[in-house]
């Protein structure tokens, strides 16, 4: 994995329109993106985590340029992409593909696994002509799939089967950049570490880079080399794979954590239950977005000013980010100057 940053996104928000007044300007706003900042590293392989509703598919879509931001920027190989027209856009979309959660509606039905892929190599001229039966070929072995395939249509295949025949088309721009969207979630469990393995093996490969968005933290545990948690579209803590699983810093991280089955009993953590309210996204809680489900408050030397002011990421040990301010008592302390 290089150092070197690929991917750099600062104060991304991501704000819908729900409802409107007479004149058509908006009285009620969803935040499901709320100012978030990382760095994808190229090579690395970054887990993106958290439950339905977080807003990590939103950033996912924004990335690749499905949303356009409402504010923030997304800088890719130091230029910044998120201000640019849909023409200006396009040399940098076929670098950035997405990888779709579902394997059943994501695949035109009208069209065999061979148009499918050929389709995005000849519209971009990625290839000559002469050469694209034999990419096709090529990027279903690469799938573990047979190149005799080609001339078959989606509803012929499984659920594991098409979601490899996606990850093919999306190899098929030849991107530096895939966003995985929960890929896994809608397959079954014997055919998940399949797509995961096969995902590792064709980032070795091909050289890539991945934003893996999952759910849960057991699914991210096995591809990615850090991994970040979202909550009610903020960034809540960010580490090296290793460190977030052994030392889990904020409280929502802790509980997702001890949902995890286990097969161990020396892994085997104390189930955390979540309690309270969940904040709504339209008008959220003016601090902290876990302040009404926290079960950490008792203790806490900084907690009276999580239902008045929101906790920053910080880093409170070498690349371990988080955004609590147990951990970052200096931050209370300014809350209240």
């Amino acid at each position: 994995m290089s150092d070197n940053i690929l991917l750099d996104i600062k104060g991304l928000r991501k704000y819908f329109t729900v409802d409107t007044n007479f004149f058509g300007r908006p009285t009620s706003t969803l935040k499901a993106v709320d100012g978030v900042s990382l760095q994808i590293r190229e090579g690395e392989a970054l887990g993106l985590v958290g439950e339905s509703g977080c807003g990590k598919t939103t950033v996912g879509k924004m990335i690749v340029g499905l949303y356009r931001p409402t504010a923030g920027e997304i800088t890719y190989q130091g230029k910044n992409i998120s201000k640019l027209s849909e023409r200006e856009r396009r040399h940098y979309s076929r670098e950035l593909q997405l990888i779709f959660q579902d394997p059943y509606s994501s695949l035109n039905p009208r069209m065999t696994v061979g148009q499918i892929i050929e389709e995005p190599i000849r519209i971009n001229k990625l290839r000559p002509r002469r050469e694209i039966d034999d990419r096709v070929g090529y990027l279903l072995n690469a799938v573990g799939l047979s190149a005799n395939y080609r001339n078959r249509f989606p509803h012929e295949f499984s659920g594991g089967q098409r979601q490899r025949i996606g990850i093919a088309r999306a190899l098929a721009m030849e991107p530096k950049l895939i966003v995985c969207d929960e890929p896994v979630s809608a397959l079954d469990v014997s055919i998940q570490a399949q797509v995961l393995n096969l995902l590792d093996e064709l980032k070795e490969e091909f050289g890539l880079t991945y934003l893996f968005i999952a759910h849960g933290l057991g699914v991210v545990k096995h591809i990615s080399d850090r991994v970040g948690v979202m909550y009610l579209g903020r960034l809540v803590e960010l580490a090296p794979k290793h460190e977030l699983y052994a030392h889990p810093m904020h409280p929502y991280t802790r509980a997702l954590l001890s949902a995890i089955p286990v097969t161990k009993e020396s892994e085997r953590r104390d189930r955390i239950l979540l309690e309270g309210d969940v904040t709504s996204p339209i008008d959220p809680h003016p601090g902290c977005r876990f302040f009404s489900r926290c079960y950490a408050h008792a203790g806490c030397t900084g907690c009276e000013n999580c239902d008045k002011h929101s906790p920053a990421l910080v880093e409170v040990s070498p690349e371990h980010y988080v955004a609590c301010y147990k951990y970052s008592p200096q931050q209370a302390t300014a809350a209240t100057l």
